[in-house]
């Protein structure tokens, strides 16, 4: 393997056309120089350089190995920050998961826009999908964080972060007669048609709503399912039924639906985890979960 120090010895030797000068640039004296580069040529098996008249001149060797050794010093050079930058997650890519409902939190918009703002080295590379892929993908190492509504209920080699909880609202088409209410209760919803969205795309949401449902005394009545939360609005919108979501979505289709909250009769709130591997060491990760913890008295 070529020595670095000597290819930039051979480098300056070729750039300054003398040994003596070379030999001053270098801090050292001539003849450890001229042992070095005599070195060089035996490693490589060739002449490297010839003297003329007119000063010290590569070989056609020497000259294709002076181009190679100036790129690759140059790259050397770059690799001390590289390596820091990396050990301090300036760079890099860092892959985000978040389901549909996780993703609509004015939390995820902050802390992203904020984390490319202070760490613009960092690709930041996000996915949307249902709650088990992205444990599937977490597990894989293709995510390295994901914002679910669950937490981790079992040993796959995984931890959360309770982020926050935020409240939960009825959404209403125009014209249902509970848009005339302030409030709903649980007594308002027992005979109501609900949309919601299947519980393969957010499995915490989807049973978090089921059991608040039951705890307030009724089994809602599901009519119809739609793959994300997103879709179920939009079925409510037609006049399908009901749905709840989080209050964080109450903005979507806000002309076509009616947004309420719940009484005292239903405790229902919607948690938010950051989900990432138990061994996880990324400096980029940390940075992150650092960040979002930073941002959190702010929402």
């Amino acid at each position: 393997m070529l020595d670095l120090h000597k290819l930039h010895a051979f480098v300056v030797v070729v750039e300054e056309r003398n040994i003596t000068h070379a030999a001053n640039r270098l801090f050292i004296q001539q003849p450890p120089l001229t042992r070095l580069l005599k070195k060089l040529e035996e490693e490589l098996g060739t002449q490297l350089l010839v003297r003329q008249p007119r000063g010290i001149e590569p070989t056609e060797a020497g000259l294709a190995l002076f181009k190679e050794a100036q790129i690759l010093l140059e790259h050397a050079k770059h690799i001390p920050k590289l390596v820091q930058d990396v050990s301090q997650g300036k760079t890099g890519q860092l892959n985000i998961g978040f389901t549909s409902s996780a993703g609509m939190h004015p939390l995820i918009s902050l802390v992203l826009r904020s984390y490319r703002e202070i760490y613009p080295g960092v690709q930041t590379k996000l996915e949307e999908a249902g709650s088990q892929k992205q444990l599937d993908r977490l597990i894989s190492e293709k995510l390295d964080i994901a914002f679910l509504r669950a937490p981790i209920s079992r040993d796959i080699g995984l931890k959360h972060l309770h982020i926050l909880d935020e409240p939960m609202m009825v959404a209403l088409p125009i014209g249902h007669p509970l848009t005339q209410k302030e409030k709903i209760s649980s007594s308002d919803l027992s005979d109501e048609n609900f949309v919601l969205y299947r519980r393969s795309s957010g499995q915490g949401l989807y049973d978090n709503i089921l059991y608040s449902c039951y705890q307030a005394g009724f089994s809602p009545r599901i009519i119809q399912e739609a793959p994300r939360p997103t879709a179920t609005l939009n079925l409510v919108a037609a006049g399908i039924g009901i749905t709840i979501v989080p209050a964080s979505m109450h903005n979507f289709w806000n002309h076509e639906i009616v947004y309420r909250e719940f009484d005292s009769s239903i405790k229902l709130n919607a948690p938010l985890y950051l989900i990432t591997r138990e061994s996880e060491n990324s400096a980029k990760v940390a940075n992150f979960i650092d960040l979002l913890q930073t941002l959190l008295p702010t929402i």
